[in-house]
């Protein structure tokens, strides 16, 4: 017979081993960390931490009074378990209301006290959130050493790591450290997002394909499903199997899965083939007119990709000109030319798309996103230059992918001449 003592202690046994599981698959990326997390909170509401995380993971679907009145909750619940998790609880709640660089800021002194803390690398893409390449950058160095304080046996920190020297161009080391992670705990989803990576810049083709399609069968619902499922269609792409990546992105993506639809319907139309399924025109438009259609720079590229799929020339114009005269920098100095490209190239005018790319030079970075999303930046270029009549430029540009990657059968044909009349503007 178990005594009440007795049942009280195992029942907070249950409630810490839900938790710890919570955390892991979360850690994870998986598609078992929502319904831990649900479990985690109705076995302990009072718990601030697991209240914290379940707004991390869903608190995009609350409007602001109902998340503000979550992670107040939290803090106040948090506030009796100690500073460790007071602090963790603050920095989510600033993540979760989107002040990044509060965030960052708070991470540096919470890894200082707590160096190595997992739960608290949970929130560690405020960093590249900030749209600021010195902190990305600090970010970046903080990765570094947390992964080194950790011990090369944390396969959360070694994730961590390979992402951050798959977007440092590090791609050799991040498939390798990615690989290692995987070793440790085959179910990370940030080793197997830092491998797709990895895999883009190498072009590895089959291999990729047939990782992630083996990673996800095992896991249906992880987090990153469609965007993984997006990774792979890219390796279709550049092995040339351009049948396979629109199933793929019509199987595996939203309608409102509008910045990869747009990014793989881009790529394909760019070098002569047929688009997979378009996102829904109307919603592009509407989300483009929203308060937040211009609340962040790479949010509003991705939306001009759109436009771009669907040629809406003098939408694109016309998005380019309000871009012109932000009084942010970056949509000013970066947004406002890329977009002015794009339309240039709907419309025939390769020349004009070049001269606005080829001026920008590395400033795409500042266009938000990381490497592989911005790489379609420099796809337009080459394909403008080519349709310009510069193919020895547009092969220079590209030398590094075609000598580096195995499969670049898309690189191959962006370097391909077409037929283009240029148009001359009125």
């Amino acid at each position: 017979m178990t005594t009440r003592a007795g049942g009280a202690h195992d029942q907070m046994a249950r409630d810490t081993a839900v938790g710890d599981r919570a955390v892991v698959e979360l850690l994870a990326l998986s598609g078992r960390a929502l319904p831990l997390l649900r479990e985690w909170v109705t076995s302990e509401p009072d718990s601030g931490v697991a209240r914290a995380l379940l707004m991390l993971a869903t608190g995009d679907q609350l409007d602001d009074t109902a998340l503000k009145d979550q992670m107040t909750h939290a803090y106040w619940d948090a506030l009796a378990a100690g500073e460790r998790e007071v602090s963790l609880v603050y920095g989510v709640y600033l993540h979760t209301h989107r002040q990044y660089r509060l965030t960052a800021e708070h991470l540096v002194g919470h890894f200082a006290r707590w160096p190595g803390d997992e739960a608290a690398g949970l929130i560690l893409d405020a960093f590249p959130s900030c749209a600021d390449v010195a902190y990305r950058v600090h970010g970046e160095a903080l990765v570094e050493r947390q992964s080194a304080l950790a011990g090369p046996d944390n396969w959360p920190w070694l994730s961590w790591l390979a992402a951050t020297r798959a977007e440092q161009g590090r791609v050799r080391e991040a498939h390798d450290l990615a690989e290692r992670a995987l070793a440790l705990y085959p179910r990370s989803g940030v080793a197997a997002h830092a491998l797709a990576h990895a895999g883009h810049e190498l072009g590895t083709g089959d291999a990729a394909v047939d990782f992630l399609d083996h990673w996800l069968a095992a896991d249906p619902q992880a987090i990153q499903t469609r965007h993984l499922s997006w990774h792979a269609a890219l390796q279709e792409i550049a092995r040339g199997d351009f049948p396979a990546a629109r199933h793929r992105a019509d199987a595996a993506l939203a309608r409102t899965d509008v910045g990869m639809r747009a990014a793989t319907n881009w790529r394909l139309l760019l070098v002569g083939q047929e688009p997979a399924q378009h996102s829904d025109p109307a919603q592009v438009r509407e989300l483009l007119a929203a308060p937040g259609g211009m609340a962040e720079v790479f949010h509003t590229f991705n939306l001009a990709l759109a436009l771009a799929v669907e040629a809406a020339t003098d939408e694109l114009y016309l998005l380019a000109r309000r871009a012109a005269r932000d009084e942010r920098p970056d949509y000013r100095e970066v947004l406002a030319p890329v977009v002015h490209a794009l339309a240039d190239i709907t419309v025939g005018r390769p020349r004009a798309a070049v001269e606005s790319l080829t001026a920008l030079g590395d400033q795409v970075e500042r266009i938000g996103g990381v490497r592989v999303e911005r790489e379609i930046v420099q796809d337009t270029l080459a394909r403008a230059l080519v349709d310009a009549g510069e193919p020895s430029r547009a092969a220079a540009l590209l030398h590094h992918r075609t000598t580096i990657r195995r499969h670049h059968r898309y690189e191959d044909l962006l370097l391909t001449p077409r037929a283009v009349r240029e148009t001359v503007p009125s």
